[in-house]
């Protein structure tokens, strides 16, 4: 099996090929600049046929995808700058909307199958029941309309696809809140984190295999994934965060997001309900709690933090 794999200068691409490669198959990637400048980690990501690729130019999209040969697309691309998402909507919507719905339109054109990473940002983040898959969209803000506009473009042209909606992401390839925290432990002793925005952090080291195990069947459809675990807020990653890294010396003070001022409104509840993945018959990710581990392992070993 060849598979096309969108944004692996991201997170999720990176380990997404990896896993591809590791399991036997073909990835063929893609991002934005010219020449792959994801982390230089020796794994497979860094050797594996790459090519540069705006997703917004219709024509492009259809000639790479069609000359690569491949049996699906995994597409991991997408502008993810919450905040800043609100200063650019228009740009926004061309990459998270135009651009899924390029890559849509080829994957109809070819007959072959295509997954798409969506978020908890679809829906509105009130309440305090988990969100099912196929609940309302409802978004507060210019990245959750694009998302779920992208969403749309997929359903709208294709049967084969699969739609995962994940949250609260980390990895080895690029910036996200873990290295965030264990860097300002650093330099700070006391640190303001929200703790009425409720989720579960997702790992993409173990998306990945999920997303394989997936790529390769026929259930297709809309899937919630994170990690397993209890629910908790972004103040309680953050201590368990500090804890895993051994920076005890932070105090990690609560804060509400109206205290915290971020400038786009993040959902408050981003519990979602993962039943389907098992019910589908494909294994959960682990629990968050392991998943941390096992990151903040992997960055001191690697001298990332």
């Amino acid at each position: 099996m060849r598979v096309f794999v969108t944004g692996v200068a991201g997170q999720l691409g990176h380990d997404v090929v990896n896993e591809l490669v590791k399991r036997g198959y073909e990835a063929v990637g893609t991002d934005l600049a010219a020449e792959y400048t994801g982390v230089q980690d020796g794994t497979a990501v860094t050797t594996a046929p790459y090519v540069g690729l705006d997703i917004t130019d219709a024509k492009r999209v259809d000639e790479i995808i069609t000359e690569a040969g491949v049996d699906a697309v995994i597409h991991c691309a997408a502008w993810t700058a919450v905040d800043k998402a609100e200063e650019c909507e228009d740009l926004v919507r061309k990459i998270n909307a135009g651009g899924t719905e390029n890559i849509a339109k080829v994957c109809k054109k070819l007959d072959i199958p295509m997954m798409y990473f969506s978020t908890d940002y679809v829906f509105d983040g009130q309440g305090t029941r988990p969100w099912e898959p196929e609940d309302a969209y409802a978004p507060l803000g210019a990245y959750g309309r694009t998302k779920a506009e992208g969403e749309q473009a997929v359903k709208d042209n294709l049967e084969k696809y699969f739609i995962l909606r994940i949250a609260w992401v980390f990895g080895i390839n690029g910036k996200n809140f873990i290295k965030t925290m264990l860097n300002l432990a650093k330099t700070h002793d006391t640190l303001r984190v929200v703790n009425d925005q409720i989720g579960n952090p997702t790992y993409t080291y173990d998306l990945a295999r999920l997303v394989v195990d997936m790529i390769v069947s026929d259930k297709y459809g809309i899937y919630h994934v994170t990690n397993e675990g209890e629910s908790i807020s972004w103040y309680d990653f953050a201590c368990a965060i500090m804890k895993e890294g051994g920076a005890d010396h932070v105090t990690v003070n609560p804060c509400t997001s109206a205290e915290y001022g971020a400038q786009a409104v993040r959902p408050y509840n981003s519990r979602m309900d993962r039943s389907k993945i098992a019910a589908m018959g494909f294994e959960p990710l682990p629990t968050w709690q392991d998943a941390l581990s096992r990151y903040v392992k992997i960055l001191k070993e690697t001298g990332a933090i």
